[in-house]
This record gives structure tokens, C-alpha cells and sequence, in this order.
């Protein structure tokens, strides 16, 4: 069926438009509106990455029909189509028919299953009936269909005449028909007319663009041009010269068909190209943003291993054991500097990579080789690091089969060290867009955000632990877009879109400014949500929403706070466990836990307990081989086996709420069973500390994380006794679709917009608030321009979101109308994909949403 896209300046309008022609043509026409911009302040424009998703949401070969308003509209629906994959570019028509009446008409034939072709001829004369109407007993243009200004009388004896094929793939849209204007007018005394005898319309005046365009010339229609006067020779030479240019057309000629197979898909890069041809990719969205700069290759150097045999031994052992010092005290450094550019938490990946130095697994082979074989150091310690990582990529599981990556990036670190090659430059002289194969911990390490202002990756994913440092650096990147960008030169432009994963190479010059307009709104938008932070987190309509943070130390704690958080909704003390040779003990964690609260500034704050197995392993707990760690013995589930370890936890939560607003979350629960377990070492847990004689609070809140579709649909059951919700919308969606989430071929299944996940979120809310309860959501979807919308129209009384989020997100919820968000979530609930949801809460973020036409009780 063929699919429609609305265009206007207005988001209201847009919506309205789709309502009717939702309402005329049935639900079963795939729709979409699109409307305003997201610039505070200036809510009327159109934006073209917006067109682009719209008709990528309704695209099918059937075709997509997209009708525009005035203006920029056409210019953004005409950029959206130069973004476009030349395979999909060619079925898809820019209709110049009336919006409204337009939309309805071809909302009516593409139901009825017309062609592409048909349903636009039905959008074009829309607006026939209505002037036969109102014109009351007034003959139709020649074809039947009315014409702006009405036909023109042909001329009796024209002097000239012309018959022309066009050949441009939009057929006389507005830049054609503009240039036809031109050169008719630029001949005093002459008239010129056009007639579509392909479509039997006309003949109407060349003086008019109206009158030409709604002619309904498209690619192989017959025109005859016709002139008389004084210049009617010279105007039919222009015409016949306009025909030789196509109009202006570049891409006139029909594109060949594009196999299937070459249509961009995640890992498909762009091909070199040539300047002035826009060459597309699409690849995995790793870290948000819009980078625009020259190409800067990230190639490391080449390391020739020596494989002779090692005259001595002990100096080749001696080196080895220099050279892993070196690459000690380099990523000691490392930690160090990105502990004090971005985070903890993300340094804190540097701290497995130095356990790696003195893994036994490693060097012990390494020795061997060297004294007993003679083996060089550097031939001895590459055979030893590649061996552990082919070990890594041999498991199941997809994590910690990425974990080679790690083993290989100390390992030619040090290897690096031992041949004397040194680092390659992770930020060129000059500022530009990173491309590399992969980007190592090393590499985005060395970053200067200064310099380097977007990154692209031929290999890699969003989970690599170079990504989380992208992330964390705030650099807009985008991997796995696929070898081909590897054969870009140095200095090409670039554009990339860390949101959607696009990436254009020879960027045309409509791509080009389009993504200069979003990149200064972006950065408009981001300084006034800043300067709002400290605010309130309420809807125009009064509803308020309260905005806290997810944190895993206390310095995440104090960005959390400078960025406007009201308290921590989530504090992930797993960090505290990981990367250590021992658990830590009782005191050690009571003064983790104090710098958090410390730092909170007496905010609240919700701390999860101990979640640890499938992607969190901990070196110092067998948990044993499983086939499939993350539906296995991880969280509350190991807490509940191993009380004593559990308990020191929970005795350093009950001295720190003595003195803070601490809650406690158990996460992973799935029964009944388990909570009270919990609840009850709890409770056992603040009673030994009151015994000890030290203070402990009079009671301490405690709730669960949703995570497992059991205990939502528990739900009723536990709201009963819990004191308050969670939803970890991550997990959640992926125990949901049986789609982990880390697994960059599932990801299509792994977003929290889908409608059954929604619905779970809804369940877990009417069941919280029917007990008095309060529910948080602490997922990725809290922080999500799109998801955010629907949260708040479940109903979810918080978001807990990372620092950096939280300035958008209460701009996010000062932007809606509570009552029209509630409608909102309805609808989504009732839809068949995320994409379809995605659609309905795309554009309104930040914006007005639409008014439901009568409040719900």
C-alpha cells in the first residue's frame, strides 16, 4: 500500500491533517505527520531529518506520497529525498496537490490499493470537486481538472510548436517549472502555452508556476509547447534548451533498479565517491550528536614482530617485564585523565586492563616461552595476548566475547612498547571527524574533544568499551558503518549523526545545511535547557514530574546535582565490587555510600543493591559457567545464596540512612518469594546495627526494579507491600523480546518503545498508584526526547536519567500538556511497532502536543 507523509510548518497542524485523513482513508493507510522545529522559542518550521524518518517509517516498494505546505517545506521535503538511498529515492513523490484535500484523496485510492502513480494524479486534482462546486455550472479545463487561474485559450494558428519527453525524475516540480517561467517570461509579446497530453491537461499559460505545476508533468510524459509572437522561436529554443539541461536536474535520467541487496543497512558504509555526490551510510548510533569536519584517519602503525631466536633469554625477559611497567604507568595516566574529563565509572574500565599486566594467563606463558624456547619477547608475548583473546571470542556469551577486544588492546600496547613504536595520535593538528577501524580505550582516551569532533568506526558497536568512553566525552559517534570508510581520504567531508547513525560523505550542499541548521538549534536548545536546569520538572498544564539521576560514584553524584537532579534515582553500588581482588568490607562501603549522600546534598537517594553476574562478573565469586548468564544466577538471585555477603552490604545501607534520605532497591526480583527474603535480611541487617549500639533510621523504604516481565505482571500482588517501583526499561524490553540487548543484530528488537513493553510499564503504574505507590523509571527510555512523552503520559511519577540528560529532560516535560501526553500514551499502546510509536512522540518532544478534543475523566 502506498504510504503518505504530511509536511507542515505547524506540529498542531500536521497532526490535524493526519487525524482527518486517518478518519477518511481508514487506519489501515500507513500515515505520518511531521511538523515544527525543535528551537525554543520558534516552534513553526519544518526540518528535514524528521521528513527523512517519516517516510522512512511508511516506505514500501508501493511507494510514498508526500504532500507539503508553503515554503520551506518543499525545501526540507526536497533535502529529506536527496538523503535518501537511490533505490528508495525513486518511489518516493513530492506531490504538489493541496495538503488537505490532497491527503484525503490519496488516502482514499491507496487504500483501495491504487499505484504510486495513480494515487498522486488523485492527490494533484483534489482540489476539482471542490471548484466545480463553488464555480456551480462552469465546464472543467480541458482533462477534467481544474487548473490554478483556470485554462488558457490556445491559439488559433500557433506559429511554433514542440512535442518533448520529459526525462528528469520529478517530472516539472517547483525548480523546473520555475525555470520554464523564467524563460517564458523573459520574451515580451510572446505567449507561451504547455499542454500534458500524457494526462490531458491543459493547455495553460507558461507566465504561470501554479498553472504549469499542476499540470502533472512527471518523468516520460508527453508535453507540446506551443508559442506565437515575436520571440515565439527563441522561446521554444529555451524550452528545447531547459529539455537538454532536464531543468536543472542533476539526476534526470531514471536511477537503474538497486538490488535489494545494496540498500544501506547497519554495516553497509559509503563507498569513496566522488565531491559533489552525496555517499551514504548507516551505521550503529554509539554516542548522540552532530559532527560535520574533514575526515582525519586513525591508522595505527604497523608492528613487525622479529621471530628469531633470542640470544639472551634473561634481557628478553628483562624487557618484557619493562615494558609491561610502561604500559603500567601509561594507563595509570590514562585513568587518571579520564577520571578528570568525564567520570569515574568510565575510568574505571582502565582498571581491568591493568589487572591484565600481571593476569598469569598472559605473562606466565610469556616467561615460559622466552626461558625455555628462546622465543623473543615481543614473538612470546603476541603469541600469549592473541591466545587469551582467541580463548575470549570462543565463549557464548556476546559480552564477554567482546572482552577480546580489551585483551588485544593491552596486548599491543605493551607490544607497542617492546619494539619501541610509539602511540599513533589519537587527535590530529587539525580539527576534524575521527575515522578508524575501531576505536581502542587507548585511543578515546587521548581524545581532545577540541579537536576531534565526531568519530566513525569501520568495526565495533555501542558496548565496546571505547564507545562508553565516546559517550562519556561527550563526542557525537557512530560505528560499524563497514570497511568502505576506511577508503575515504584524508580531508573529505563528512557528516554524522550519532542519533540516527547516519554518515554522509561528499555531503551535497542541501545535506550539508541542513545538518548546520540542526547542529545550532541543538546547540540553542542545549544552552536554554541548561540555564532551566535548576527548575521544576512541570507540564504547562501543572503536573509535575520529578527528574533525578542515575550515579555510581560520588563524583557523578556532584555533576548530577550542578545538572538539576533531585535526587538519585537510582546508585548503581555494583561499581564499588568490580575490578577488586575481595569484596569490599562493611566500612569501606558505609564510606562509598556516605560521599554519594555527601554529595547529594541531602537529596534523595534510591541505592540498588549488589547487581552482579552476566555482564558484571566478579573476579573474587565463582558463579560458574552458564549457558546463558543474563536469564541465570545474577542479582538478588546470587545476594539471596550468599546472605553474608549480602548482609555487609545491607549493614553499610542501614549506618548511612541513619544520617541520609536513603531508599533501597532489590533489583532483578521476580517473585514474591524473593522480595520478602529481602526485605526480611533487610530488616535483620538495621536490627544487628541497632545492637551494635551504632544509630539506625526508625524504618528504611525499600521497593524492587522491574526488570522481569513476571513482577509486572505481579504487579497488584507487590504493591501491596513494596514501598515504591523502579522500571528498568533496559532489561525490561529485552526479558520482554527475548532479545539481549547488547547484541548488535537484535537491536531493532531492544527498544523500550515497543508497545508490549509499554504496556508492562503501564500495568506496574496503575497498580503502584491504585496502593498510594510511586513509581521511577530509571532505563534508557527515561531519558529518551521520544520515550519521555510516553512515560509521562503512563503516568510515571520520576525519571532518573545521567547527568547530562537532565537538563533535556525537564525541557522535555515543560513542553507538554499532561492530559494531551495521556492521550498520547493510549494510542501508542494500541499501535504495532515501535517505529509506529516512535512516530506518534516524534517531533513533540520539547514542542506543544496536541489537545485531546475532550478531557478523560
Amino acid at each position: 500500500m502506498v504510504g503518505l507523509v504530511i509536511v507542515s510548518h505547524s506540529a498542531r497542524l500536521a497532526e490535524g491533517v493526519a487525524e482527518l485523513v486517518q478518519g477518511m482513508g481508514g487506519p489501515e493507510v500507513p500515515l505520518r505527520a511531521t511538523g515544527g522545529v525543535d528551537v525554543p522559542g520558534r516552534p513553526l518550521g519544518t526540518d528535514a531529518l524528521s521528513v527523512l524518518r517519516a517516510i522512512e517509517e511508511v516506505y514500501s516498494e508501493d511507494g510514498v506520497l508526500v504532500l507539503m505546505d508553503l515554503g520551506s517545506a518543499v525545501l526540507s521535503a526536497e533535502m529529506a529525498l536527496d538523503m535518501l538511498p537511490p533505490g528508495r529515492r525513486a518511489r518516493v513523490v513530492l506531490c504538489e496537490g493541496p495538503v488537505v484535500e490532497g491527503a484525503v484523496s490519496a488516502a482514499v485510492q491507496a487504500r483501495l490499493g491504487a499505484t504510486l502513480e495513480r494515487t498522486a494524479a488523485e492527490a494533484r486534482g483534489a482540489l476539482g470537486a471542490k471548484k466545480a462546486q463553488l464555480a456551480g455550472d462552469e465546464p472543467p479545463p480541458t482533462g477534467g481538472a481544474a487548473l490554478p487561474g483556470g485554462p488558457a485559450a490556445a491559439p488559433a494558428e500557433p506559429e511554433h510548436a514542440l512535442r518533448l519527453t520529459l526525462r528528469n525524475r520529478l517530472g516539472i516540480h517547483a525548480r523546473p517549472a520555475a525555470r520554464l517561467v523564467q524563460a517564458a517570461g523573459r520574451l515580451e509579446g510572446t505567449e507561451v502555452l504547455v499542454e500534458n497530453l500524457t494526462a490531458r491537461r491543459g493547455p495553460v499559460s507558461a507566465r504561470s508556476i501554479n498553472a504549469v505545476i499542476t499540470l502533472g508533468a512527471r518523468q516520460g510524459h508527453e508535453l507540446l509547447v506551443t508559442a506565437s509572437g515575436p520571440g515565439a522561436r527563441q522561446a521554444l529554443q529555451a524550452v528545447q534548451d531547459l529539455l537538454d539541461d532536464d531543468f536543472g536536474d542533476r539526476d534526470a535520467p531514471a536511477a537503474p533498479p538497486v538490488p535489494a541487496a545494496t540498500a544501506p543497512v547497519p554495516g553497509a558504509a559509503p563507498t569513496p565517491g566522488a565531491p559533489g555526490r552525496t555517499a551514504f551510510s548507516q551505521g550503529t548510533p554509539v554516542s548522540p550528536g552532530i559532527a560535520i569536519g574533514a575526515v582525519r584517519l586513525l591508522r595505527p602503525p604497523p608492528l613487525d614482530v622479529p621471530m628469531a631466536e633470542a640470544a639472551d633469554p634473561q634481557a628478553e625477559w628483562a624487557q618484557l617485564r619493562a615494558a609491561l611497567q610502561e604500559t603500567r604507568q601509561e594507563l595509570t595516566a590514562l585513568r587518571d585523565a579520564v577520571a578528570r574529563r568525564a567520570d569515574p565509572a568510565s575510568a574505571a574500565l582502565f582498571d581491568a586492563h591493568l589487572l591484565f599486566l600481571d593476569d598469569e594467563a598472559l605473562v606466565a606463558p610469556s616467561r615460559a616461552a622466552i626461558l625455555e624456547q628462546r622465543l623473543g619477547a615481543a614473538a612470546a608475548w603476541k603469541r600469549s595476548f592473541e591466545r587469551v583473546a582467541a580463548d575470549y571470542r570462543a565463549l557464548d556469551d556476546d559480552y564477554l566475547r567482546g572482552r577480546a577486544a580489551d585483551v588485544l588492546d593491552v596486548g599491543r600496547q605493551v607490544l607497542a612498547s617492546l619494539l619501541g613504536t610509539p602511540a599513533p595520535a589519537a587527535s590530529a593538528p587539525e580539527p576534524g571527524v575521527l575515522v578508524a577501524a575501531e576505536l581502542r580505550p587507548a585511543d578515546a582516551a587521548r581524545l581532545d574533544p577540541e579537536r576531534v569532533r565526531g568519530i566513525v568506526t569501520a568495526l565495533g558497536g555501542p558496548t565496546s568499551h571505547g564507545a562508553i568512553l565516546a559517550r562519556a566525552l561527550g563526542i557525537p559517534a557512530v560505528a560499524g558503518v563497514g570497511e568502505g570508510i576506511l577508503a575515504l581520504e584524508e580531508g573529505t567531508l563528512v557528516v554524522l549523526d550519532g542519533e540516527s547513525g547516519r554518515v554522509f560523505a561528499h555531503p551535497s550542499q542541501a545535506v550539508l545545511a541542513e545538518y548546520q541548521r540542526r547542529a545550532e538549534a541543538e546547540r540553542v536548545r542545549g544552552a536554554a535547557a541548561r540555564a532551566a536546569a535548576a527548575g521544576a520538572a512541570v507540564t504547562r498544564d501543572g503536573h509535575r514530574v520529578e527528574v533525578g539521576a542515575n550515579v555510581g560514584t560520588a563524583a557523578d553524584a556532584r555533576a548530577a546535582v550542578a545538572s538539576g537532579a533531585e535526587g538519585a534515582g537510582l546508585f548503581r553500588t555494583e561499581l564499588l565490587f568490580l575490578d577488586r581482588k575481595a569484596a569490599p568490607d562493611e566500612d569501606d562501603q558505609v564510606a562509598a555510600y556516605r560521599a554519594v549522600a555527601e554529595a547529594m546534598g541531602g537529596r534523595p537517594l534510591v541505592v540498588r543493591t549488589l547487581d552482579a553476574g552476566g555482564d558484571k562478573p566478579l573476579p573474587y565469586l565463582d558463579l560458574g559457567h552458564e549457558a546463558n548468564p543474563f536469564l541465570g544466577w545474577r542479582a538478588i538471585r546470587v545476594c539471596l545464596a550468599l546472605p553474608e555477603l549480602f548482609q555487609v552490604q545491607l549493614r553499610a545501607i542501614v549506618r548511612v540512612a541513619a544520617e541520609f534520605p536513603l531508599r533501597v532497591l532489590f533489583p532483578m526480583v521476580a517473585t514474591l518469594a524473593e522480595w520478602r527474603a529481602a526485605r526480611g535480611l533487610l530488616e535483620e541487617a538495621r536490627l544487628e546495627v541497632q545492637r551494635r549500639g551504632q544509630p539506625v533510621p526508625a524504618r528504611i523504604e525499600a521497593g524492587i526494579l522491574v526488570e522481569i516481565p513476571a513482577a509486572a505482571l505481579c504487579a497488584p500482588l507487590f504493591a501491596a507491600e513494596v514501598d515504591f517501583f523502579s522500571i528498568g526499561t533496559n532489561d525490561l524490553t529485552q526479558y520482554t523480546m527475548a532479545a539481549e540487548r547488547g547484541n548488535p543484530r537484535l537491536l531493532a528488537l531492544s527498544d523500550a518503545c515497543h508497545p508490549a513493553a509499554l504496556k508492562l510499564v503501564q500495568m506496574v503504574v496503575a497498580s503502584a498508584h491504585a496502593r498510594g505507590r510511586r513509581v521511577g523509571v530509571c532505563g534508557e527510555l527515561a531519558g529518551d526526547p521520544e520515550g519521555i512523552p510516553l512515560l509521562v503520559g503512563l503516568g510515571v511519577d520520576e525519571l532518573s536519567v545521567s547527568a547530562p540528560s537532565i537538563p533535556r529532560a525537564k525541557e522535555v516535560v515543560r513542553g507538554l500538556d499532561f492530559e494531551a501526553a495521556r492521550a498520547l500514551a493510549e494510542r501508542a499502546l494500541s499501535l504495532d511497532s515501535p517505529g509506529a510509536v516512535r512516530a506518534q512522540a516524534g517531533g513533540l518532544s520539547g514542542q506543544r502536543l496536541p489537545r485531546p478534543s475532550s478531557k478523560r475523566p
